[in-house]
């Protein structure tokens, strides 16, 4: 016999026995677990568990998180009289010892065999002795024998019902013999049902067409003010810098315009150069039906000085610096580094953002004057190569074709454009709450704000420049 140390503080005692009158049949063996109530359970008159219907005190606080109050855990103790005496004997039965009886041989028919109380007291230990008889026993059909219960609550039921259950959802035949009426009345307490019925809850729903757009919509204007917000404050950051301009980190705008100016130009002159190659080669095919090859250097220097060359500047600063800064700023949102240049004293835009932005302001006409001189020099290449053109009449025509007032609107254009981008990625890196997952959010949004205010902004101007003019 061994003595093993159950979960919840009982004992329980867990032998092999021989069968009664001889030995069981070859491969079949007897085990007999024997489980103790809790050593703290509260004790009646003469020392017995006492229960309140069956049982009362602490005790039924544990059970209650299931579901049940109280008033719920009612037990009957099969074959006696009502009355006082039948309460002693409830009582008594409640604080006798709980014997599993299991007879078979594993993965065959076996008899399962209560005896003593199934009850609160006794609940978890029960509990795991039923449950643990699927992994370690395999049964291919089980016969529960209740009649030798002494006593059943409403928490022994609950054991027995997922019991059944469990045998349901294994397809193990499960046969229950010595089922009392008292015991039956008991069991009916717990609905199967219930066991399995979903929360009340109902479940949610997916939103339709019109609830989607209105959340769009909503985040958009959301978006839209909380942009504009910082777009005012960090007006007046950029005001205080020009008051004292002493306070303008200056190495660090140095340092913003060489990762966005100088580590950028390998990528946007071979950008440019292709851009400006297909834009002559596709214009010339259709202009040689004319005989108007000639035109060629204008339409691609047109394009380039004042589309193209714009837009793809503006998109390959958000693309590489644009997120960078968001990634930047939000990073340091996470590491509660903005928090601490605030204890300091420092105030966060004219920290961390002026600086991004003076040196988008500089570097991104700069970067735009670069790219349009090569998508010129690209369809140069196919002009002279392909169209018969000589340089001199490429250059000329260029030149002959672009206006002062063409190049100054340009560069102001792409001004507004540098301060869009660093003003979004600065204010979707300082919105950045939670991981490293909100910073990867946050940094594609200001990819995807920045094209899209690009593209507003080149729209407005289109329009009011052709006005103005």
């Amino acid at each position: 016999m061994a003595l093993c140390r159950l979960r919840g503080g009982a004992a329980g005692h867990c032998h092999q026995k021989a069968h009664p009158g001889g030995s069981l049949p070859a491969g079949q063996h007897r085990h007999l677990c024997r489980l103790r109530p809790p050593v703290g359970a509260k004790r009646g008159a003469g020392g017995h568990g006492s229960h309140h219907g069956a049982g009362q005190g602490p005790e039924t606080k544990g059970f209650a998180g299931r579901g049940f109050s109280e008033i719920e855990l009612l037990g009957l103790a099969p074959g006696n009289d009502e009355g006082q005496s039948d309460r002693v004997t409830r009582q008594a039965d409640a604080a006798a010892e709980t014997v599993v009886d299991i007879t078979g041989e594993k993965g065959g028919d076996l008899r399962l065999s209560l005896k003593g109380p199934v009850c609160l007291d006794n609940f978890s230990q029960v509990q795991e002795s039923l449950q643990s008889l699927w992994s370690r026993l395999q049964p291919r059909s089980l016969t529960l024998d209740l009649g030798q219960v002494g006593y059943l609550d409403s928490a022994g039921a609950l054991i027995l019902v997922e019991f059944q259950a469990q045998a349901r959802e294994r397809r193990v035949p499960l046969e229950v013999k010595g089922l009392s009426p008292r015991l039956r009345d008991v069991l009916e307490i717990i609905h199967p049902e219930g066991l399995a019925q979903p929360s009340l809850r109902p479940a949610p729903q997916p939103p339709d067409f019109v609830s989607l757009m209105g959340q769009g919509f909503l985040s958009f204007v959301q978006d839209f003010i909380e942009l504009h917000i910082f777009l005012g404050e960090l007006l007046f950051a950029l005001g205080r810098a020009c008051r004292h301009p002493g306070e303008v980190r200056w190495s660090e705008v140095l340092l913003t315009m060489k990762r966005m100016g100088l580590d950028g130009l390998p990528i946007l002159s071979l950008m440019s150069v292709l851009l400006g190659m297909v834009i002559a080669f596709m214009s010339a095919l259709q202009l040689q039906q004319f005989g108007a090859t000639l035109y060629v250097a204008s339409l691609v220097s047109i394009s380039m000085v004042k589309e193209l060359g714009p837009i793809l500047t503006a998109i390959l600063v958000a693309g590489r610096s644009g997120s960078a800064f968001a990634a930047e700023i939000g990073t340091m949102q996470v590491n509660e580094e903005v928090d601490a240049l605030l204890v300091m004293g420092f105030d966060p835009l004219g920290f961390l953002a002026v600086p991004k932005v003076l040196a988008s302001v500089l570097v991104v006409p700069i970067l735009t004057v670069y790219a349009s001189f090569f998508g010129i020099l690209g369809g140069l290449m196919v002009g002279v190569a392909l169209l018969d053109l000589t340089l001199y009449t490429y250059v000329n025509e260029s030149y002959l074709v672009l206006t002062v007032f063409d190049i100054v609107t340009t560069l102001l254009k792409v001004a507004v454009f540098g301060v869009t981008i660093a003003a979004i990625g600065c204010q979707r890196g300082f919105k950045v709450r939670g991981g490293a997952e909100a910073v990867g959010i946050q940094t594609t949004s200001a990819v995807v704000a920045s094209l899209f205010m690009i593209i507003v902004i080149d729209s407005v101007f289109a329009v009011v420049l052709h006005y103005a003019r």
